[in-house]
């Protein structure tokens, strides 16, 4: 159930270790198991912030229940995640946070 979306004007040489080590922060950030972890990288972007094209990242992290008071320590941890894989400065990075009501977030056809 939670999602965990980059878009970047990055190049990722390993997208899928990237995306690896996303899944498991993310299930680590949310105190879930990461089977119910989806992410998603969309790396080499055309993409501008405050006019200038180097490196940034927007980041949409979405989950059922997300506890609105722990937003700011997961911007910290998502922030610093992709200083360190990906060189983009926390100046750089928006995150769009939402937690859909259950029944707005549908799975195996049915919803939550």
């Amino acid at each position: 159930m939670p999602y965990l979306s980059v878009q970047t004007n990055v190049s990722v040489a390993d997208e899928a270790g990237f995306l690896s080590r996303i899944s498991k922060q993310a299930a680590r950030m949310l105190g879930k198991p990461e089977s119910y972890v989806m992410v998603h990288i969309d790396a080499d972007a055309a993409m501008l912030f405050a006019g200038s094209a180097e490196p940034l990242a927007y980041v949409e992290l979405k989950s059922l229940g997300l506890p609105e008071g722990d937003t700011t320590a997961f911007s910290a941890g998502l922030c610093s995640l992709l200083q360190d894989e990906l060189g983009i400065d926390a100046e750089r990075i928006y995150i769009e946070f939402s937690g859909p009501e259950r029944h707005m977030w549908g799975w195996n056809g049915a919803t939550f």
